[in-house]
């Protein structure tokens, strides 16, 4: 099949609703399995005999390049090399994904699972993302579209530890990692098959378009994501290893965590895109969103029982959901221009990776601090959320003044 872009249908709706569902596989590919790290974080930890904060660096590391590569395979979106760049990223992750199931040292897993399949992340994430945005610009479903494909982040993040808790004792990590790849694989088989870009190529411009910078309403919406981002990640790596090290719940009940964490992801992905959508708009759903996220990580703090940390972790999954599928959309509404969606939503997602890429492992260094309890860490990413949601009430502001009935 040729991978040059396919891009005329007669059915335009039904088309890129189409292209919603490949995105989603995409998302599934890269965000479903990073969101699932807490299984590998747990198991890492405990079979490599390393602390938490090397550990973290593998699965930071994906989270970073998912986002940083964004500015540079954004921009294949923008000249029309859609499906090309979806091929060499699946590709790769298929490479890393199989290649970690064989390794047993950890520079070999930062290598396979850490670098090599968050590069194939990073290609297909944002092409994928920004696509879906513009087969759906000016229309009242963007943000709907938009949160449905980030969804693909809790279905992969479900159905991936899923599989490790069913089949990690019975046939050992090596081919239970397997059995993940050749699921990636499928979904890339109807990726390629499927993927086609909308009309609209811009042939010349800078890699980088630093004036979108001069803009306040983008500048502050950045800093508050770079805030937001180094807190949203800890609890999804850390519910498992704090359940299992402090609460001491069995194996299968940290699994569950995991899980429920994922589950919750989809109604924290759909509902605040459907208040945004019917509403408020993206920006102002993203503020409660993230502020409530910033105040369950401080109510973490008092968890001590099972019960306790099942309730933290439903409502945690459901407003950290929000956050990572509000990202994009509302990113989306910053870029009125289709044509230029590509690179103003992959330089976005690039300050994000670097926030990504620290939050977790400093996160991990305070709990090794705290020999082992997980204060300081949660206090730092409850902070650093909740930050964030000030500075992006300032962006707010930036844009419509203090007009608290426009919809942004």
């Amino acid at each position: 099949m040729a991978i040059e872009d396919r891009q005329k249908c007669p059915n335009e709706e039904w088309h890129g609703w189409l292209q919603v569902l490949v995105s989603h596989l995409c998302v599934f590919n890269s965000f479903g399995f990073i969101n699932a790290f807490g299984i590998f974080q747990q198991y890492y930890s405990t079979t490599l005999n390393l602390p938490p904060s090397t550990i973290s660096w593998i699965g930071s590391s994906q989270v970073f390049l998912v986002y940083f590569i964004g500015t540079f395979s954004g921009r294949t979106l923008d000249l029309g090399h859609y499906r090309l760049t979806l091929f060499a990223g699946l590709s790769l992750q298929i490479i890393g994904i199989f290649t970690s199931s064989v390794s047993t040292q950890y520079w070999q897993l930062l290598l396979s699972q850490g670098i090599c399949k968050g590069l194939g992340d990073g290609l297909i994430f944002c092409p994928a993302v920004a696509n879906a945005a513009t087969h759906f610009a000016g229309n009242r479903w963007r943000v709907m579209a938009i949160s449905s494909v980030a969804c693909g982040g809790a279905t992969g993040g479900m159905v991936f530890p899923a599989i490790a808790l069913t089949l990690l004792h019975r046939i050992g990590f090596p081919w239970t990692v397997r059995i993940m790849g050749f699921v990636m694989l499928f979904n890339a088989v109807v990726i390629v098959s499927l993927a086609a870009s909308k009309p609209g190529k811009r042939k010349r411009g800078p890699l980088v378009e630093w004036k979108a910078f001069a803009e306040p309403p983008y500048l502050l919406y950045n800093i508050s994501m770079f805030l937001g981002f180094i807190g949203v990640w800890l609890a999804y790596f850390y519910v498992r290893p704090f359940s299992r090290n402090v609460l001491h719940v069995s194996e299968r009940t940290s699994f569950n965590l995991i899980l429920l964490v994922n589950g919750v992801g989809v109604p924290g992905r759909l509902v605040p895109a459907l208040i945004a959508d019917r509403l408020l708009g993206p920006i102002n759903t993203f503020i409660p969103v993230m502020l409530f996220a910033g105040v369950f990580l401080f109510i973490w703090i008092s968890i001590s029982s099972v019960a306790g940390v099942t309730t933290f972790t439903i409502f945690y999954g459901f407003f950290g959901a929000g956050v990572q599928s509000l990202l994009q959309a509302a990113l989306a509404s910053l870029n009125p221009d289709p044509k230029r969606a590509g690179i103003r939503i992959g330089m976005g997602f690039s300050v994000v990776g670097i926030a990504s890429l620290i939050g977790s492992p400093i996160g991990g260094a305070l709990i090794e601090k705290a020999g082992g309890a997980y204060l300081y860490a949660q206090v730092f990413a409850g902070s650093m959320m909740i930050a964030g949601s000030v500075v992006l009430v300032a962006a707010r502001v930036s844009k419509t003044g203090w007009n608290l009935r426009e919809r942004m």
